[in-house]
């Protein structure tokens, strides 16, 4: 089972700030984007809570998965976007570090408790015989770079997106000198570039060679990259007036549609094809929800995803990513089995989530924000 979780690895709301398209000067905040991490973050618990309490839609809600291609995409945009000229790439490396690690480390503690025994047993198929390779992995970001799931989803099972981020902030200072200079053309060259490779080389995996299987990092790049290419655009002034609830239709039309591929592959035309694409096809569409949304923000429009309730799930959202499936694991244990598909699943929905939200809550409060300020030298 894939224990895929949202990347949650942003910049906290202070840091989703840059030069507003009218005046190269100004700082705008694009809180909205915040707001959407909260929802990218619980899209991924309903996949998780299909394996506890699963409802009539279960099929429909293991696309929660994608709620990781969301936080890539947002990733390479946030970073370009608050990147000010001249950091240096020790501050931008220090920054990031403060950002993951202190949460990371807490988080695998009781995960290790949840997820590893000595002896597993046998009817507990998230529990794990321990390993201290995988552990260890895990701890220095590492686990990604396998495709053995025991070592991909090894320690915390969310840390894989993770050493996913690392290695986007690895190379990150080296493509901003390349990109900084990049204009609207520039952009869009790149985020088609990126996606014409990855869907090439998917497609003829399947139809015509058999390719060397890529690990995560470099699958995944592509959606980091067009989260550049979104974020060079705006700054270089383009913008769009599209209002945002196109950006919602989109995104929840193309999942619907995605939805009914993959179970239908022969029903509809190409399907097998829109099946193997799907991570493409779903990176193109968060990237135009994510640019709508912060356009809208730019133009100074209305939010409800800039609400202070929104705001501060958005600013939760990492550490309930890196949480939640050990809170919702733990109670699958207690319970002792999962429940029937029923709609009254949604009571279990409600309560794992809140304990979840809490022990996110807690997380934050106490080890990810003032850590991450201790460590960034920030007041």
């Amino acid at each position: 089972m894939s224990m895929a979780a949202e990347d949650v690895v942003q910049p906290p709301a202070q840091e989703v700030s840059g030069p507003a398209a009218a005046s190269p000067s100004a700082v705008a905040r694009l809180e909205s984007l915040t707001g959407l991490r909260w929802w990218a973050a619980f899209f991924v618990f309903t996949h998780h809570m299909g394996n506890l309490a699963p409802l009539p839609i279960r099929e429909f809600l293991k696309l929660g998965t994608s709620g990781v291609t969301f936080f890539f995409v947002l990733s390479g945009f946030v970073l370009t976007w608050s990147t000010r000229p001249g950091t240096k790439a020790g501050t931008f490396y220090r920054r990031r570090f403060a950002r993951i690690v202190p949460a990371h480390v807490v988080a695998l503690i009781p995960a290790l408790v949840v997820f590893y025994r000595f002896d597993p047993p046998d009817n507990m198929f998230w529990i794990k015989p321990v390993s201290m390779t995988a552990i260890v992995l895990s701890l220095f970001l590492l686990n990604g770079w396998s495709n053995n799931p025991d070592i991909l989803y090894g320690g915390n099972p969310a840390s894989w997106t993770l050493s996913i981020e690392a290695f986007f902030y690895a190379f990150f200072p080296f493509l901003h000198r390349i990109t900084s200079k990049l204009k609207i053309v520039g952009a869009l060259v790149l985020a088609a570039a990126a996606v014409a490779i990855a869907c090439g080389y998917r497609l003829t995996q399947y139809h015509w060679a058999e390719l060397p299987a890529l690990p995560p990092p470099l699958l995944h790049t592509v959606a980091f990259l067009v989260g550049i290419a979104i974020a060079i655009a705006l700054r270089s002034g383009w913008t769009t007036r599209l209002p945002a609830w196109l950006g919602y239709l989109a995104v929840g039309g193309g999942l619907l549609v995605l939805a009914y591929t993959l179970r239908h592959p022969g029903k509809v035309p190409f399907g097998t094809e829109i099946s193997l694409l799907q991570k493409e096809i779903l990176t193109l569409l968060y990237g135009f929800l994510i640019l709508v949304v912060a356009a809208r923000d730019l133009r100074g429009g209305r939010s409800l995803l800039r609400s202070k309730p929104l705001v501060a799930l958005g600013q939760w959202s990492y550490s309930f990513y890196l949480v939640h499936a050990t809170v919702l694991y733990g109670i699958r244990e207690l319970h002792g089995s999962s429940e029937p598909v029923s709609w009254l699943n949604l009571t279990w929905y409600a309560g794992v989530g809140a304990v979840s939200i809490l022990a996110s809550w807690l997380l934050y409060k106490f080890v990810e924000h003032p850590l991450e300020l201790k460590l960034r030298g920030s007041r």
